[in-house]
């Protein structure tokens, strides 16, 4: 590792823990912003749902950007463009500029300064032999923010309102600007055969036609669906059931403290074992406790076990997800090839956001939502144990059979 792999491993963490703190605090929004409006749930998590579609749709065309003219432009724009965002939502008079500036500038502004891009960058700047380690890193740090921003604005949001909560949070997100002079490069600085096709069109063509590839890309939208479903309406399944104020943001926090000991330790082991054996074990382990949650009465025990045991398993499918695309296609256009995977993701979390507020708006409740979360956790699962984990050049070479 030398200076400057060090310099972009915290200069990227940094971002990504700004970045992502700040959208996994959106669900705290919920509640009162529908108050102040005097709107449906449902409206709001169309907002977030819009917020998570365009972040991922967006995904593949900003990571390409990335490889082709840079990373360190890319971010600087996204900070930018989260910075206006945000302003506006704050300002915002109706429903309309709601799901503008939450929904579509800041979804689209995610796309350039979050996990694809910023993860492509690490990956770029770290020894090969142990990538799912950094990139483990990278993703446990990425929910730190649940464990700092989160708290901070739930308490913000009772002592000062959602929109001055909402500037300073906007104010947050333009540090990531100066952080991007760390972050440069771009898919040409590669040139090692192993790091991948030498045009972007070859790698898009590659990907295209693999097995294990599609795989990642349907078990990912399950992950998109899960994360989606607790960050948007979690906090407010706890407040329908009479449960204390404080306990909405502890959950959250909860699950970003054990997200960082899951994400790291699953990081470390992507290394060493299969990674494809890891990833169905983490979506069969969601499933099971989905289940169990779902069973037990809810108390505030129950919650707190449950959003510890959850966060173990939080995001601890990036670092191993993208360490699989990664290893299947090298990592010259990574960005791009792991935005189209991430797309399949924010897909998911677009359904949850959207159809758990409809679902609640209607029944009141959100025991569907919690049941399709249990069954595609064991789909995912099932989706990944087929998956040849070989480079596509040692495939090619040594067919399977």
């Amino acid at each position: 590792m030398t200076k400057k792999s060090y310099a972009v491993l915290v200069a990227g963490c940094a971002v990504l823990l700004i970045t992502m703190g700040v959208r996994q605090s959106f669900g705290l929004f919920l509640n009162p912003l529908t108050q102040d409006f005097q709107l449906d749930f449902s409206v709001f998590s169309l907002t977030l749902a819009i917020q998570n579609l365009l972040w991922g749709l967006s995904q593949p065309y900003i990571g390409a950007l990335a490889d082709k003219y840079g990373s360190g432009r890319t971010i600087v724009i996204a900070g930018i463009a989260n910075v206006l965002g945000m302003w506006w939502l704050a300002n915002a008079t109706s429903v309309w500029e709601i799901h503008m500036s939450a929904g579509v500038v800041i979804g689209i502004a995610g796309s350039g300064a979050t996990l694809a891009v910023i993860l492509g960058v690490i990956a770029r700047n770290v020894p090969a032999e142990r990538r799912s380690f950094f990139l483990g890193i990278g993703s446990a740090v990425a929910t730190m923010g649940q464990i700092t921003i989160a708290p901070v604005s739930q308490n913000l949001i009772t002592d000062f309102g959602w929109a001055t909560t909402v500037i300073l949070l906007g104010v947050t997100m333009g540090l990531i600007v100066p952080l991007a002079f760390a972050l440069k490069g771009k898919a040409s600085d590669l040139t090692a055969v192993n790091e991948g096709a030498e045009k972007l069109m070859d790698a898009l063509h590659q990907a295209r036609k693999h097995r294990g590839y599609i795989c990642l890309t349907l078990g990912f939208y399950v992950c998109g669906f899960h994360v989606a479903f607790i960050m948007s309406h979690f906090p407010n399944y706890l407040t329908s059931l009479d449960m204390p104020d404080w306990l909405p943001g502890a959950a959250i926090s909860v699950v970003g403290i054990t997200n960082l000991i899951g994400t790291f330790s699953f990081g470390w082991a992507g290394d060493k074992w299969s990674k494809k054996y890891l990833l169905s074990s983490i979506y069969f382990g969601r499933a099971i406790l989905f289940a169990a949650f779902f069973l037990v009465p809810v108390s505030v025990t129950s919650v707190l076990i449950f959003s510890g045991i959850l966060g173990f398993l939080w995001l601890a499918t990036v670092p191993l997800t993208s360490g699989l695309v990664g290893q299947f296609f090298g990592i010259r256009y990574l960005a791009t090839l792991f935005g189209i995977v991430f797309a399949s993701h924010q897909l998911g979390a677009f359904t949850s956001s959207w159809v758990g507020g409809i679902m609640f708006d209607q029944t009141g409740s959100y025991d569907s939502i919690w049941l399709i979360s249990i069954g595609l956790g064991v789909v995912a699962a099932l989706l990944h144990l087929p998956i040849d984990e070989r480079p596509i050049l040692q495939r090619a070479a040594q067919p399977a059979g």
